[in-house]
């Protein structure tokens, strides 16, 4: 064997132990399967969930211009039609999230592309690139949805998102819309802004990479404490819609105890009197 021939022999090995070394390209999502994802970071796929656990988005009250800012957005990205990023901030219960789930549920069965929900956890938000590498090519229209996102000091992961959201070369993909909720309208806490504001040369500098990120969504809707007659109205709702058997009097008597002991009157406290009221009659809970 000449000399060149060693050279190539040994290249050609070098090359056959680099490929046995890569990593297996990642499984392209079954689109058709299902209609929500959860990313999956760690073996860089998206997991397939058979059944979202939503409400109905009728059962929403008190959230009516919330849920029809949100619908009409999801409606046009669905057609493909120009569409804002969105944040939901406000108060804890309010049912931010489940606006969210409910409203891609009602785009979704009127779309005539398919509309899918992928969950990203706010502790995976620094590992977006592959996430949209694996979902700007597909066949389908994609809500990303991150829960309860915000972040603390020294926390870089929300360089990524800023790029996903606007900034950068790519830019997100044309069939790829980001939805997220937080209780902070800024993302960050008050005591970071003011104390970055106190200790920095260029106070406004100091935080304004941090405060634009929120800027970046085209959509703010704010979620605000609820009403004595807003959380009766989302009772009433419920108890209706599972023909639970109280007098209307006791209903709402009941629901305002349960209210008082819990400190608090938001969607979520509602649910849960509904809950406890339903297993003490007897009757369960089954959305249509």
């Amino acid at each position: 064997m000449t000399h060149t021939d060693k050279e190539t022999d040994a290249l050609a090995r070098i090359a056959a132990a680099l490929e046995r070394l890569a990593p297996a390209p990642r499984p392209a999502p079954d689109w058709n399967g299902t209609n929500a994802f959860v990313w999956s970071p760690s073996e860089g796929r998206l997991e397939a969930i058979g059944e979202i656990a939503r409400v109905p988005l009728v059962l929403l009250k008190g959230i009516d211009r919330q849920r029809d800012i949100l619908l009409e957005n999801t409606r046009r990205f669905a057609k493909g039609l120009p569409a804002n990023n969105a944040l939901l901030w406000g108060a804890r219960g309010m049912g931010k999230s489940a606006l969210v789930k409910a409203v891609h549920a009602t785009a979704q069965s009127e779309a005539a592309t398919p509309l899918k929900l992928v969950e990203i956890h706010r502790e995976d938000v620094g590992t977006l690139g592959p996430l949209l590498k694996l979902m700007a090519n597909a066949p389908v229209q994609v809500i990303l949805f991150c829960d309860d996102l915000s972040f603390d000091a020294q926390d870089a992961a929300y360089r990524p998102l800023k790029t996903v959201l606007e900034g950068g070369i790519a830019g997100r993909p044309r069939n790829v819309l980001f939805y997220a909720t937080s209780n902070r309208r800024h993302l960050m806490p008050r005591e970071m802004v003011e104390n970055e504001r106190s200790t920095a040369i260029h106070p406004d500098e100091a935080i304004e990479e941090k405060v634009s990120l929120s800027d970046r969504f085209g959509l703010w809707l704010g979620f605000h404490p609820c009403s004595q007659a807003d959380y009766l109205a989302i009772v009433q709702a419920y108890a209706k819609h599972f023909a639970l058997k109280i007098a209307a009097a006791d209903l709402q008597r009941r629901a305002l105890e349960w209210a008082m002991t819990r400190g608090s009157r938001s969607g979520r406290v509602a649910w849960q009197f509904i809950e406890d009221l339903s297993g003490e009659l007897g009757q369960r809970l089954a959305f249509a």
